[in-house]
């Protein structure tokens, strides 16, 4: 599945520096010491971005990025020397979660949020917790191995995301021509799939492949061969928040570094429904943590 990303691999220079936000030196924006003094941390989670970010019947955020964020707030409480900090959850989508989080109504965004160039402008991002590519989902027998087998489809898209970007740049650039049709979110998007309102769903290939074991369709959709980006995930906070980025990236090297990250990727994506392999460039980011910005291969910029 990830073989074609493996081939991209070179094309993305990744860094072992640690990268400190822009404008830190003199941003008030001081996340822990409110913590310290409420003793209560907000972790922005997904409904439905599995196995990433969603929420359990007790509206309690579960997936790979959530527990990552759970073991920053481990640290935090070392950092803060707190015996006790209380965990409350707030459900964001892909349209509003930099602005809740711009807001002050979270403090971490857990879900699956590519970072980029232009988001980096609007918030700052721990070290790569994963490296997806943009792909779509099909119906089996149809196949998407170059942007010309796009022309005449009707491509469902997920509002505020990477993919709604880099598609609406590819039909306005004329490299294909499609219909595409926007949706509040990823379940919609794949409802409308699944429906036939929609030939493909374009989104990152580790979210469609989570959406179509969920709805145990894997034996009737598939993902195209085609590989539009590269998406590195990150968790999200407000800009110039230095000490919370600090503490939030010490706790990835950790889990980087001890190994733990091995055992939390098995738990999630090597299941008995759902097996995605680890990719090279998601092994690199533990080995080498970075912050490198998602690439638009295709189109030949960063997205």
């Amino acid at each position: 599945m990830f073989s074609l990303i493996r081939r991209l691999s070179g094309a993305v220079v990744m860094s072992a520096a640690v990268v400190l936000p822009a404008g830190a030196a003199d941003s008030p924006i001081d996340t822990m010491a409110r913590i310290k003094e409420t003793r209560t941390i907000t972790l922005g989670v997904r409904e439905a971005a599995r196995p990433f970010s969603f929420v359990n019947e007790q509206k309690q955020g579960q997936g790979y990025s959530v527990e990552l964020c759970l073991a920053a707030v481990e640290e935090i409480k070392r950092e803060l020397k707190l015996p006790e900090l209380k965990v409350n959850y707030v459900v964001v989508s892909g349209a509003d979660r930099i602005p809740k989080l711009q807001k002050g109504e979270i403090d971490l965004e857990c879900g699956s949020t590519t970072n980029t160039k232009a988001r980096q402008e609007q918030v700052d991002f721990s070290y790569t917790i994963f490296v997806a590519g943009m792909r779509v989902l099909l119906p089996n027998g149809t196949k998407v191995e170059t942007t010309k087998d796009l022309d005449g489809m009707t491509i469902a898209l997920s509002k505020g995301t990477t993919s709604e970007k880099l598609f609406n740049q590819l039909n306005n650039s004329g490299e294909a021509k499609m219909k595409l049709v926007q949706f509040p979110n990823n379940n919609e998007a794949f409802k409308a799939l699944r429906e036939g309102k929609a030939r493909a769903f374009a989104q990152d290939d580790a979210l469609l492949l989570g959406l179509a074991s969920r709805e145990k369709a894997l034996d009737s959709l598939s993902l195209g061969g085609m590989a539009f980006s590269v998406e590195p995930y990150g968790i999200m906070m407000r800009k110039g928040d230095v000490k919370l980025v600090t503490t939030v990236d010490r706790a990835l090297s950790r889990v980087y570094s001890s190994g733990e990250i091995d055992q939390l990727y098995a738990k999630w994506f090597q299941t008995a429904s759902l097996s995605i392999p680890m990719n090279r460039l998601t092994r690199d980011s533990f080995k080498r943590p970075n912050k490198e910005a998602g690439v638009a291969m295709l189109l030949g910029y960063s997205i």
